[in-house]
């Protein structure tokens, strides 16, 4: 069973730990490709939050690949490949677009991605 638990003395948006959660869970495997997820109200009931706050995390979710809507069969993982992949692919190439029209050369582009990611340890 998932658990998820949303802290209201974090100063992260209630919506953003569930979706880092939710991310986590498929990342270390305990929630597998087809697993369903409860529905947005059932999840905002048991967490205590409002169901725009779960909304709002399955809607970032489901943009990112992570998982999908069946409507009224519900939400799940997402069968693609490696969704968070998937997502990290997306970032890189909308990265290399941004830099490219800025005039970044390839060099600089990677030394800054390579900056940020020692930072962000």
């Amino acid at each position: 069973m998932l658990s998820l638990n949303v802290d209201q003395a974090l100063a992260e948006p209630p919506y953003a730990q569930l979706r880092s959660q939710i991310v986590g869970a498929v990342s270390a495997g305990s929630l597998i490709a087809g697993a369903k997820l409860p529905t947005v109200r059932a999840l905002a009931d048991q967490l205590g939050v409002a169901p725009g706050t779960v909304a709002r995390a399955y809607k970032e979710l489901e943009a990112d690949g992570v998982i999908e809507t069946r409507g009224r069969a519900g939400t799940f993982v997402s069968f693609a490949q490696d969704p968070l992949r998937s997502q990290a692919q997306r970032a890189a190439a909308a990265y290399a677009t941004q830099v490219r029209g800025l005039g970044i050369t390839d060099d600089d582009a990677v030394q800054l991605v390579a900056d940020a990611l020692r930072a962000t340890r």
